[in-house]
């Protein structure tokens, strides 16, 4: 069977061909029918077997098919809903590709972007947009979206959406688009919240599954190693290092700031990678993809949120550094590898908290994994770890500056030994109120007998005299400039007040005169 005989229109055909497909694959020979007879559509399979082409293609022919003479400010034909920016933002340069001949619209919008931006992109209206659901539901309160004529919704990976407690914002979707519309449904794996899901959205669909439910692929060579969690580090250095086969590698964290540490360990060994996580900006995530994608660094530590969609050729490896505790992210996770009728390798660490984990995954994919022994030379590399120290985590500037405003205070976390602080102090870790009474140029606010009290109170240091300011300062100041003792007058006719036992200006209050 060719695209041709599905039913497809030339210029589709011609774009398919440009991207090199010339056999459907079996998502795409049974879904692109029902899809352009205007059916509901159910779909269960595995990230990397052609859902985009098998939902988008046809799709863009029924838009074609019925265009309207002019779009209205903002109003959108057809919508994709996609868990993560990055698979958002795949989905739109496929549908670009696929309609370049049928001159439609696509356009894209997800958080991380000035919402000005979002803005221009459906303010004229689109045939097609692709769009994470907190960011549509932003223009959707801003009034710019106008989703009262939508004729087709996809929802593509519907069960990270729900895992990712998008089910309030699907029903606030659902509510406020047409009744009368097509649907099309798509998941990689089918528990019991997804069935009733699509219950709920679809009217009368049709089902088609390529894959048993929750199965792995069947092209990944799948092996478990048994290590301490502290050890983990060592082995995945050792893995790279002795990697003759090794192209590109996706390690998968469980948390943010542990995708972080696994980068720094790895530069302290000289071993070149990428972290992309929800912590990191937007454009900090797509330089770290292209990187990965073109192989100048082809390593990249994620968290789950890679997990989905994106489709990145030529990765060989992927390697589970933590163990998900959800068993069907690790069908998501190595359903990175073995694409498009390669083959590939899925490595797990296993540390001994980790076994019930490993025990759900094999049970729900039905498949025990390999065990490998741990390589020859591991504690060399254990040893030769612990004496390398990476460099420090360099925060940017900008995110300083966040951070310093999150905290409502000004300043940095006080150094203990600075202050005189006990070494596990808690006011170590509190900002620095560099508004308060100073000494030697530095606050003294919160430090252990520097706290404000009463007149005479003998604990709290008293400021200098405006007579010492002037000395410290060398000479007289000019009259009416003074900002110490009392008739210091001041620009404006002002003067400043002092609280008890403040003798210097710092900290008053200013009195009109």
């Amino acid at each position: 069977m060719n695209f041709e005989q599905l039913g497809l229109s030339t210029p589709l055909l011609n774009a398919l061909a440009a991207k090199n497909y010339t056999v459907p694959s079996p998502i795409q020979a049974q879904a692109i029918p029902y899809v352009l007879d205007g059916r509901d559509l159910l779909g269960i399979a595995q990230t990397g077997t052609g859902k985009t082409a098998a939902f988008m293609a046809p799709s863009l022919q029924r838009l074609a098919a019925n265009r309207p003479a002019f779009l209205k400010p903002g109003q959108i034909r057809m919508l994709v809903l996609a868990p993560t920016r990055e698979l958002a933002s795949q989905i739109a340069a496929n549908a670009e590709a696929y309609g370049a001949q049928l001159k439609t619209t696509v356009g894209v919008i997800f958080g991380g972007v000035a919402n000005a931006k979002s803005l221009r992109t459906v303010q004229r209206g689109l045939d097609v947009l692709v769009a994470t659901p907190g960011r549509l539901l932003d223009l959707v309160d801003q009034r710019a979206i106008n989703l009262r004529e939508l004729e087709i919704l996809v929802l593509d990976e519907a069960d990270q959406m729900l895992d990712l407690g998008f089910i309030h914002a699907l029903r606030k979707i659902v509510k406020i688009i047409p009744a009368k519309r097509q649907t099309l449904f798509f998941s990689a794996t089918m528990p019991k919240t997804i069935k009733q899901l699509a219950d709920e959205y679809l009217k009368n669909p049709a089902e088609v599954a390529v894959t048993p439910v929750a199965t792995t692929a069947e092209r990944v060579e799948q092996r478990v190693t048994f290590v301490n969690q502290a050890e983990k580090t060592a082995l995945l250095t050792l893995f790279f290092q002795n990697g003759k086969d090794v192209e590109r590698t996706l390690v998968f964290s469980r948390t943010k700031h542990g995708a972080d540490k696994i980068v720094r360990m790895l530069g302290a060994s000289g071993i070149a990678a990428n972290a992309i996580h929800g912590n990191k900006s937007q454009p900090q995530r797509e330089k770290a993809l292209e990187a990965f994608r073109d192989g100048s660094v082809p390593i990249l530590v994620a968290t789950d949120i890679a997990a989905r969609g994106i489709d990145i050729p030529g990765v060989s490896h992927v390697v589970n550094y933590d163990l998900p505790n959800v068993p069907e992210q690790y069908v998501h996770r190595i359903g990175r590898t073995a694409r498009a009728g390669a083959d590939g390798i899925a490595i797990g660490y296993c540390d001994r908290e980790e076994r019930p984990y490993l025990k759900d995954i094999e049970k729900l994919t039905r498949q025990k994994l390999t065990e490998e022994a741990l390589p020859q030379g591991f504690m060399q590399a254990v040893e030769a770890l612990k004496r390398l120290k990476p460099e420090p985590k360099r925060e940017p500037q900008q995110n300083q500056r966040n951070r310093r405003n999150e905290s409502g205070a000004r300043g940095h976390p006080r150094d203990p030994q600075r202050y005189g602080l006990p070494r596990n102090d808690p006011r170590a870790d509190m900002p620095e109120d560099r508004s308060g009474p100073r000494e030697g140029g530095r606050s003294m606010r919160g430090v252990p007998g520097a706290s404000r009290g009463p007149v005479g109170n003998p604990a709290r240091p008293q400021a200098p005299s405006g007579g010492q300011q002037q000395q410290r300062h060398g000479g007289q100041r000019p009259a009416g400039g003074a900002s110490g003792g009392a008739g210091g007058g001041r620009p404006g006719g002002g003067q400043r007040r002092r609280g008890p036992g403040n003798g210097g200006g710092n900290g008053g209050q200013r009195r009109a005169g």
